[in-house]
């Protein structure tokens, strides 16, 4: 259940990606001529905002009073006994404004798209949660929005589709493939094409071409900040261990980067193991993907032997998309990254599992990442620590969730 490699990373971590967007082989930015001039004019106001005091302070001003950052460091105290081994600790992104580390993101690149004059934003959305994220800084800021979202996750995420609507945005239902997240995203990327001089598209995670990766990561960075200056001064040391959900990748990157030089702290991914390793039952491009090309950059994707993108699945709408994010594969590939994967029946279990435990109920996503948290805190020594990125909270999936166990809610 578990992808390993044996090198380790030789690159510091803030040199990449390099100028061309890769992060070694992966990444870089195919995409239609026409996008080229826009992801040239994002690329350069990103690289003047970052630097701008202005811009920095009023991002960290919304982060603090629209996001409600920071976001607490949990103890759980239960799961901990329950497990017998490892002290569990939480990362509690799911204390958010709008449920999820997305709005991270969200505020800073409307903040981009009101600096280059764009009045028309548009996202893609899989669980609902970045969708919902955009929705509120475009009302916030007076911004029109559009969303697009498979018509299979729109029926198993209602709630947050109300939620968007409720906001003013405009959901766009795609009925087109298996209907989730990877035709959500064709369906924005057309849209940009033909739109892209008044519109901006807010990329939900750390993939798709330069400089979204780089970009999105460092927007989630302030995850991995807060934890660690937490932990110091909590524990007065590092955890021992890092465990974070991966769909594209954003809120296991944003926990990870600013730990990623310290070899003393194990990082690991946990990718949607949906029905298991069979072809179009899950969503574990670390085990049987390929590298390839998908929606703008280079990166392991779940593909036939001719190229054609295979089927994907997971109980997690979120994790249900067939490519990773570049520096995911990176770090994978550098050996200073771990994958795992967890199935939905084990999904079903922990989510349970934490609920009755912590009162805390996790989103799907981030459940995936707490049933590798719940088999490594076993394995684990007393004496040390682990932190588990609790990404998003499962209001949004309570629904989906007693539907598979068969209880009748109305």
């Amino acid at each position: 259940m578990v992808s390993t490699a044996s090198t380790s990373a030789a690159v510091s971590p803030e040199s990449l990606p390099d100028a061309h967007g890769r992060f070694g082989a992966f990444g870089g930015a195919y995409v239609p001529e026409t996008l080229v001039t826009a992801l040239k004019e994002l690329s350069e106001v990103y690289e003047t905002a970052r630097h701008d005091p202005a811009y920095v302070e009023e991002l960290h001003r919304h982060l603090k009073e629209f996001a409600g950052r920071p976001t607490e460091l949990y103890f759980a105290e239960r799961l901990t006994a329950h497990c017998g081994g490892a002290k569990i600790y939480f990362k509690r992104e799911d204390l958010l404004h709008t449920g999820a580390h997305k709005i991270n993101n969200a505020i800073g690149q409307v903040l981009l798209a009101r600096r280059m004059g764009k009045p028309r934003v548009i996202a893609e959305t899989g669980a609902g949660q970045h969708g919902v994220a955009t929705a509120a800084v475009c009302a916030k800021f007076g911004l029109q929005c559009r969303v697009y979202m498979g018509a299979v996750d729109m029926e198993r995420q209602a709630l947050n589709v109300f939620r968007m609507r409720l906001m003013g945005a405009e959901v766009v239902g795609v009925e087109a493939g298996q209907k989730t997240l990877k035709d959500a995203v064709n369906e924005a990327m057309r849209d940009w094409v033909t739109n892209v001089r008044d519109t901006h598209y807010i990329l939900g995670s750390a993939l798709g071409a330069h400089p979204y990766p780089m970009m999105v990561r460092d927007f989630h960075r302030v995850i991995g900040k807060e934890a660690r200056s937490q932990m110091l001064e909590r524990e007065g040391r590092l955890p021992d261990e890092i465990i974070a959900c991966v769909g594209g990748g954003s809120n296991a990157m944003g926990v990870f980067f600013d730990f990623l030089k310290d070899e003393s702290v194990r990082l690991v991914g946990v990718e949607a193991g949906g029905h298991g390793i069979r072809q179009g039952e899950h969503a574990a491009r670390f085990e049987g993907g390929k590298l390839g090309v998908l929606q703008g950059c280079k990166t392991y994707i779940l593909q036939n032997a001719d190229g054609q993108i295979e089927l994907t699945h997971s109980v997690s709408a979120g994790l249900d998309y067939a490519a990773i994010g570049p520096e995911h594969a990176y770090y994978r590939d550098t050996g200073r990254v771990r994958y795992a994967y967890a199935c939905d029946d084990e999904v079903m279990e922990i989510f349970q599992l934490c609920s009755r435990l912590e009162g805390i109920i996790p989103a799907l996503e981030s459940t995936h990442a707490l049933v590798e948290g719940v088999k490594r805190a076993k394995q684990m020594r007393k004496d040390e620590i682990l932190l588990i990125n609790v990404s998003g909270r499962g209001d949004k999936d309570v629904n989906q969730v007693a539907k598979l166990l068969g209880v009748k809610l109305f």
